[in-house]
């Protein structure tokens, strides 16, 4: 008689709960109060699916979808100690907001009288006046202005509204690209303009701009190179010369500073400002919000009413247009006395050596000399002389890694912590990752 062939064992996975089942949970309840239901459902599902693969043992499925129902959140950015030295770090969202602009953007989350005359009752034009007021009163040497999703649609729109279907006359030397790729040549020509390139990549003069000048020309573009610097032999044309060339042609002058800076900064000598490019003649000049001004992202054009009267007309404005949060938030951080990239700026030398120096005593390490930098294309290259706590090159990797996020530089073989951009109230929290850590 033959052996009997023994049952096969059933296969626990027979014993995980339906999901209408996993969905009765009173942790999934709880969730219901801060994730949506679609949310809720993938999370589950996909700790299902770990445990269907063995990832997850099946008797512990129940707390394994609690605990990380616990730990979602409803938005996945997280804030991160900026202990770089770098005051505008693009990786970590340019300039952090100041108060006021943190404070102006909850209240226009809601409803708000953004397109709205509240006396009439009636629609109003005025979409963003608080912001193109701040913006006149901050650079007096504009008469108007105008504030559209970033610094690329800035430019983008201008030259389309300026030289549609035209040429706009660009020095080589200014042919950039900037992070992720970005080559501002492609994006203007994105639209029917057409660039013209003059001079060599080291020397232009206005000559090479006069020779290209011709009935086709819609504009002259002068872009400030932002994120690098040509030395030895080299020559360029400054925006008066550019100015008076323009002005005998009939033509228009468009400047794209980028780094935001409205009015000179000693801080920063070499550093073009807004308001001198207008004063040299400028039609419409081109920033940042997230850089130097210290504000939400944001494309700020400033510049004479017929030009920006021009650019308004245009179609693409409509689609680049900046949303209310950031117009409130703007005008506030325009509006307020200080910021964060102006504290990081201009920050007092000896204080922020007296606060290396107790972070280094208090996880004992040494304090060296560490050069910051403003980034985001502003003043490229320019050292803002400072201190760093210095560690041990491994300890970059474990405090990016700690909660709070602690982002550091590394250099010749060491950790720098650079306290330039965070508040004096996080040293506590610099000092309590770097010992977990140790």
């Amino acid at each position: 008689m033959p052996t009997p062939t023994p049952a096969a064992s059933p296969d626990p996975r027979r014993n995980i709960p339906r999901m209408d089942e996993l969905l009765q949970l009173p942790e999934v309840a709880a969730a219901r109060e801060c994730l949506a239901e679609h949310t809720i459902r993938a999370i589950i599902q996909d700790t299902v699916s770990q445990a269907r693969r063995g990832g997850v043992p099946i008797s512990e499925l129940p707390a394994a979808i609690a605990q990380r129902l616990g730990e979602k959140n409803s938005h996945s950015l997280r804030p991160v100690i900026n202990a770089t030295g770098v005051i505008i770090h693009t990786n970590l969202g340019r300039a952090p907001l100041p108060s006021a602009a943190v404070e102006a953007l909850h209240d226009a989350a809601s409803y708000t009288d953004v397109e709205m005359d509240l006396e009439s009752g009636k629609r109003s034009k005025n979409r963003g006046a608080g912001a193109t007021a701040a913006l006149l009163a901050a650079c007096p040497g504009a008469e108007d202005a105008l504030v559209v999703n970033n610094g690329a649609s800035a430019l983008l729109l201008a030259t389309a509204a300026l030289a549609p279907g035209k040429e706009v006359i660009i020095s080589r030397g200014e042919l950039i690209e900037i992070g992720a790729g970005f080559r501002l040549p492609e994006l203007i020509e994105s639209t029917a303009t057409r660039l013209k390139e003059v001079g060599a990549t080291n020397r232009t003069h206005v000559a090479d701009y006069e020779r290209a000048l011709g009935d086709n020309t819609g504009a002259i573009l002068k872009v400030h190179p932002s994120n690098f610097r040509i030395e030895g032999f080299t020559s360029a044309v400054g925006v008066d010369e550019l100015h008076r060339l323009a002005a005998r042609h009939g033509t228009r002058l468009i400047v794209d500073l980028g780094s935001g800076l409205l009015t000179h900064d000693p801080a920063l000598p070499e550093e073009p400002d807004i308001h001198a490019q207008l004063r040299a003649g400028a039609d419409i000049v081109i920033a940042s919000g997230d850089k130097l001004l210290g504000g939400p992202q944001a494309g700020i054009l400033l510049g004479t009413k017929d030009a920006i009267s021009a650019v308004k007309k245009h179609p693409l404005a409509r689609a680049v247009r900046i949303d209310k949060l950031r117009l409130n938030a703007l005008e506030a951080a325009i509006s307020t006395p200080s910021n964060a990239v102006q504290d990081a700026l201009h920050l007092d030398h000896e204080n922020h050596r007296a606060r290396t120096e107790a972070i280094a005593e208090a996880v004992g390490a040494h304090v060296v000399a560490h050069d910051g930098r403003v980034g985001g294309g502003g003043a490229p290259e320019y050292p803002l002389p400072g201190f760093a706590v210095s560690l041990p090159e491994h300890f970059a990797d474990a405090l990016r890694r700690q909660e709070p996020s602690v982002v550091s530089r590394v250099h010749q073989g060491r950790c720098l912590v650079d306290i330039r951009c965070v508040p004096a109230h996080q040293d506590a929290a610099v000092i309590a990752a770097i010992k977990a850590v140790g």
